[in-house]
């Protein structure tokens, strides 16, 4: 491979900069004056894009998530990676009409592709479900998320510095409602309301807000848990990285998941781990994590999950797939490229 020319928002840059190793010539980093709404971002992808690919001339196109496109627009095969079918499975999460639009964007990013990847079986699945002709009609393969920390440095920050000497469970999702962090804090709230747990246990919650921001903030008030549960977003992977080495406990509760990086990073760092007992995470999850129900009582399964993880001897082995290795997933995408072009 000669170049890859990644193009993205300008409000993206600095966090490129920060997060990825950009000093090779073949990397060639554009990126496009455009506001970070959702009506603009779609139609600079509609619009704006064929224009920029056929300039650039490339021999192939890939799509990092699902957009509204046109292929009869482009000169050269378009690849797209699938990293969930939440518009039709959890509708929820987007709300209406908005969830209409992208299913429509879904739909036709999925029929206008010349070959799709998924980020797991489960999603691969899940696609063949809602579209189910398509497996004669184009390629489509199973590749997952590439998990890598070796370059990064674990960061104890100015702002993680009162957790530094404090034990601690983490939870790292967005505010959204698949995530199912209202469980998590309410076993929680069941933990110290029993003494099953420490009292000086935290409960950390990172990920960025969303649809279910305001509603989990009034559940902490309305549980008495203000100074006990604290909410964090915008880390880097480094202050992440200090997390997942530093926590009791990382739970991730949700009821569906395309794929789960934040699991797969968590027991990369050797951290415990409780989750749900759901098809995506019994496909990437290790053998030492502790499953629980998400069924009739999910709140006191997760509850004794919690207590049954934290009251055994720390096992803090690292995991690694070496389906979730930058190198194998590099390659598998140079084979999924050349099938696609032949």
């Amino acid at each position: 491979m000669k170049q890859v020319t990644v193009v993205i928002g300008d409000w993206q840059t600095d966090y490129f900069g920060r997060s990825f190793s950009l000093s090779s010539s073949k990397i060639k980093l554009i990126d496009v004056a455009i506001q970070n709404r959702s009506i603009s971002r779609n139609l600079w992808f509609l619009r704006e894009l064929p224009k920029l690919a056929n300039q650039l001339k490339p021999d192939i196109i890939h799509l990092s998530f699902p957009f509204p496109i046109i292929r009869r627009w482009f000169n050269a095969p378009i690849v797209a990676t699938i990293h969930d079918l939440y518009p039709f499975e959890y509708p929820q999460n987007f709300g209406y009409p908005q969830v209409w639009f992208n299913q429509g964007f879904l739909r036709q990013c999925v029929d206008q592709s010349d070959g799709l990847s998924c980020v797991s079986q489960v999603t691969l699945d899940s696609l063949k479900l809602h579209f189910p002709k398509l497996q004669d009609r184009k390629p489509l393969k199973v590749i997952y998320n590439s998990v890598d920390f070796s370059n990064k440095l674990s960061n104890l920050s100015s702002r993680l510095t009162d957790f530094s000497d404090k034990p601690f469970i983490l939870g790292v999702a967005q505010h959204r409602k698949n995530k199912n962090l209202n469980l998590l804090i309410q076993a929680y709230h069941r933990l110290r309301e029993s003494g099953n747990i420490s009292a000086n246990i935290q409960l950390l919650l990172v990920g960025s807000p969303g649809p279910e921001t305001q509603a989990l903030h009034g559940l902490v008030q309305s549980l008495h848990l203000n100074s006990k549960v604290t909410f964090l977003s915008g880390l880097s992977d480094e202050e992440l990285r200090w997390m997942y080495e530093q926590a009791e406990l990382f739970v991730m509760p949700s009821s569906t998941e395309g794929f789960c990086l934040p699991l797969v990073e968590a027991q990369t760092l050797g951290c415990p781990i409780v989750c749900s007992n759901i098809p995506i995470f019994h496909e990437i999850a290790s053998p030492y994590c502790h499953f629980f129900s998400l069924e009739n009582t999910p709140i006191s399964n997760l509850t004794q999950a919690i207590y049954k993880a934290i009251s055994k001897p720390k096992n803090r082995q690292s995991f690694v797939n070496s389906s979730f290795l930058s190198s194998t997933v590099a390659q598998q995408y140079l084979n999924l490229y050349q099938l696609v072009s032949a």
